[in-house]
């Protein structure tokens, strides 16, 4: 694992995932509390082992994947840069623990990624996608300085597509 690849906040440890993060992330996902507004939902063990596999090589292929977020070593959450399997675009996530929310972690931890993606990761444009109903992931996106730009329909919910953007090699911004 590259160090580059491992980022610190004030409060947050974040560090790509891997196999030793399995079992934190098979009781994370399966969480509906947590999990029923990300995208594919609820996971099962077997689906999250195959997400794992998936942002492994994520990260050697792109440099870029889904972090494990840490206060004090203790695992609250994820973030992270992935493909939209829509085609949208470089997608940031993030979820914390039901135990985690409400004390501005989520909104630290998108912060990190959506920098590390411009920043180190190269991306211009990164987009987010929330559900018009979930206020929480709506303040934290606006609050790192997303734009919304787009309402879409989603498997009947209505969906809000966020971006940054910053002007690099000729990137065209939306206004």
């Amino acid at each position: 694992m590259s160090p580059v690849w491992i980022v610190r906040t004030g409060r947050l440890v974040l560090t790509p995932v891997g196999g030793a993060d399995l079992a934190d992330l098979r009781i994370f996902k399966s969480d509906p509390s947590v999990f029923a507004v990300m995208l594919g939902g609820v996971r099962n063990a077997a689906q999250t082992a195959d997400d794992l596999a998936r942002d492994v090589t994520n990260w050697g292929q792109y440099g870029f994947g889904i972090w494990a977020v840490r206060e004090n070593g203790r695992f609250v959450g994820i973030t992270g840069l992935e493909h939209r399997p829509d085609g949208r675009g470089v997608a940031l996530r993030f979820a914390v623990t039901h135990e985690a929310q409400g004390r501005g972690l989520a909104r630290e931890a998108a912060h990190a990624a959506l920098r590390f993606g411009h920043d180190q990761a190269g991306l211009p444009l990164i987009v987010a996608v929330a559900r018009a109903s979930n206020f929480g992931s709506r303040m934290v996106l606006g609050g790192i300085g997303m734009r919304e730009v787009e309402m879409f329909e989603q498997r009947g919910h209505m969906m809000i597509l966020y971006e940054s953007c910053q002007t690099i090699r000729g990137t065209v911004c939306r206004s």
